[in-house]
């Protein structure tokens, strides 16, 4: 069995957002990858003046798409 990182982005929502899990806990609604490293502050991942690896495949794993694909949500 593989062990997924503690982060998981989720695939974009109809409404434009990624869900954003801690170790199988729901922790938000991301619009942005800063709102992604605010959660993870929030969860304790990461300190308010340190610098998170949103790219680290041990830290975070994107699903539908990578750190940069934020589509926009419809008008």
């Amino acid at each position: 069995m593989t062990e997924h990182p503690p982060v998981i982005v989720h695939p974009p929502t109809p409404s434009g957002g990624r869900r954003v899990t801690v170790r199988g806990q729901i922790v938000g609604l991301a619009h942005g990858r800063g709102d992604v490293a605010e959660f993870l502050r929030r969860a304790g991942i990461a300190g308010p003046a340190e610098e998170i690896e949103l790219d680290d495949p041990r830290l975070v794993e994107w699903r539908g798409g990578n750190l940069d694909e934020w589509p926009m949500p419809p008008a």
